[in-house]
């Protein structure tokens, strides 16, 4: 029997994917977490066969926290199931260690499938997503340019960089999220810097490549 700790701060999703799980026979959920702190603390408690992550939770950055773990306990598989479509998202989350991406609004039959791949030492993604994403070269030849850094964009740092690429002045950005126009700018360096990008230009048709 497969022990699955569940993360998601939707209580409704949390209910859902349970009551999916337990048409099978070879699938139980052992535990639930509404935020990355949560997740911690049952690491910290039990042994788990897999975890199924929600990227998107209160006060967590989901790529770091994919990050946390996968330095903590390499072991554990990680299965996303994430509201989010972007390529390059599936990408982080990739990079930062997990093993399989799902979307939210992927075939719910797919799920326990997926489950059973990433927890037998498999991969697996979104169908959606698997002509963007290949595992052996996680950056693929459809961006503009390659990542210098080895560390993924944070989920703040890709909001911006999508902002950007929409042509949001700093100003802009900076009021739309209530932080420092300083600090847009500190971000924009770090976004340009990791992902290789020596001008807007540059930025600009990676996000139309994307599809932003």
């Amino acid at each position: 029997m497969l022990r699955v700790l569940i993360a998601d701060d939707h209580a409704i999703m949390r209910k859902g994917i349970k009551q999916l799980l337990t048409l099978t026979d070879d699938i139980h959920v052992a535990a639930e977490a509404a935020n990355g702190q949560q997740v911690l603390d049952w690491l910290k408690r039990e042994q788990f066969d897999l975890l199924l992550l929600d990227l998107t939770m209160p006060d967590t950055n989901g790529v770091e926290l994919i990050e946390k773990i996968h330095h903590q306990n390499s072991r554990l598989p990680i299965l996303v199931l994430s509201m989010h479509e972007e390529a390059q998202i599936a990408i982080m989350a990739m990079q930062a260690g997990a093993s399989g991406y799902l979307t939210k609004d992927s075939d719910p039959t797919q799920l326990p499938a997926a489950i059973r791949k990433v927890a037998d030492g498999g991969r697996c993604i979104d169908a959606k997503l698997a002509m963007k994403v290949t595992f052996d070269e996680p950056v693929s030849e459809l961006d503009a340019a390659k990542p210098v850094s080895n560390k993924p964009l944070s989920e703040r740092e890709l909001e911006i960089m999508k902002l950007l690429a929409k042509g949001d002045s700093l100003k802009d950005i900076a009021d739309l999220l209530a932080i420092e126009r300083g600090t847009v700018s500190t971000y924009k360096t770090r976004i340009m810097r990791k992902m290789g990008f020596r001008n807007n230009a540059e930025l600009m048709r990676y996000a139309v490549k994307q599809g932003w």
